[in-house]
């Protein structure tokens, strides 16, 4: 096992930094519906998983997914640490499991649920509110 090379104190610091909430990507991507005339809540804590943009006119629900955390498949962000693997695949399952648990909830009660991957938002941003606002609109 690797030992760490930082501090307790400090990687509690680091480790105090990663937010579940209005991250950059997210930001992002309300920045670009507000522009293009969608309005939109955050967070709706009365819908499973508490979407990170809800558009209530179109029963839409938009996960704004870090590829880390969320695993993207085939995205090269998408790595397993060296350092204790078992743990971190097993952790990383759990959210994968979990975030197919709420997009099933969502759909069963007649929400349309929209996946944004934080790393196609930092390539094209316009593709990406374009396949957005398509899905909104009845396409798939």
């Amino acid at each position: 096992m690797m030992v760490d090379t930082i501090s307790k104190e400090h990687r509690s610091w680091v480790m105090s930094r990663i937010r579940g909430k209005n991250t950059r990507p997210e930001r992002l991507l309300r920045s670009l519906l507000h522009r293009a005339g969608y309005r939109f809540r955050l967070h709706d804590p009365k819908l499973p998983g508490r979407p990170d943009i809800v558009l209530k006119k179109y029963r839409a629900a938009v996960f704004v997914h870090g590829c880390y955390w969320h695993r993207h498949p085939g995205c090269p962000k998408a790595t397993i640490p060296s350092t204790r693997p078992e743990f971190w695949a097993s952790k990383f399952e759990g959210t994968v499991e979990r975030d197919r648990r709420t997009a099933k909830e969502l759909e069963s009660v007649g929400w349309r649920v929209i996946t944004v991957w934080e790393c196609e938002l930092g390539k094209d941003p316009e593709f990406v509110l374009d396949r957005v606002l398509h899905q909104l609109e009845g396409g798939s």
